[in-house]
């Protein structure tokens, strides 16, 4: 056998892509289980900013004018990324202006928000709470005091990389 035929996958050394239909059965489950524990789709979170104003406003200020200037904010968006990382993760929100960075901890948002965070999916429409300050890298962020899901994604992002293949499908004759 030669060292190509050990290898699990299909040729060419990539992994098949996960069966949506699945993805979508287990999200469907993580929906059951937020309905048991009451309601799924709250709508009684208010935002108060956008992502692209308050990189407008706060981008341009060092780190210890913004610490020295709390700035206490409410945004909401689609998770785009997740990082976890035992005790802390990040999460980068977008809503319909632009991207920002929020950082969950179980030392802020408490232990219970922050397990629960560690569950949801990528997609997931989240709210969060909290005050502005500056990573080490210098990225504009939310430190959360408070985070709640607002409304659970069942389908998978798509690809980024990826898109359409199908030609029909594109000139939109599918």
């Amino acid at each position: 056998m030669s060292k190509d035929e050990n290898k699990k996958g299909p040729p060419g050394g990539q992994e098949p892509p996960p069966d949506e239909n699945q993805i979508i059965a287990e999200r469907r489950g993580k929906l059951k289980a937020l309905r048991a524990q009451g309601s799924a789709y709250p709508n009684d979170f208010r935002r108060d900013a956008l992502a692209a104003e308050l990189h407008q406003a706060h981008d341009a200020k060092t780190v210890e004018e913004i610490e020295s200037a709390p700035t206490s904010v409410a945004v909401a968006g689609r998770m785009m990324l997740k990082r976890v990382m035992g005790k802390a993760s990040f999460a980068t929100l977008q809503d319909m202006s632009g991207r920002i960075q929020l950082y969950v901890t179980n030392d802020h948002a408490g232990t219970e928000a922050h397990d629960a965070f560690k569950h949801w999916d990528l997609g997931d429409i989240v709210g969060a709470r909290g005050t502005l300050f500056k990573t080490r890298t210098g990225e504009l962020t939310v430190k959360v005091t408070d985070l709640r899901m607002l409304s659970k994604a069942l389908r998978p992002l798509p690809e980024k990389f990826h898109g359409l293949t199908a030609i029909a499908s594109r000139a939109g004759d599918a």
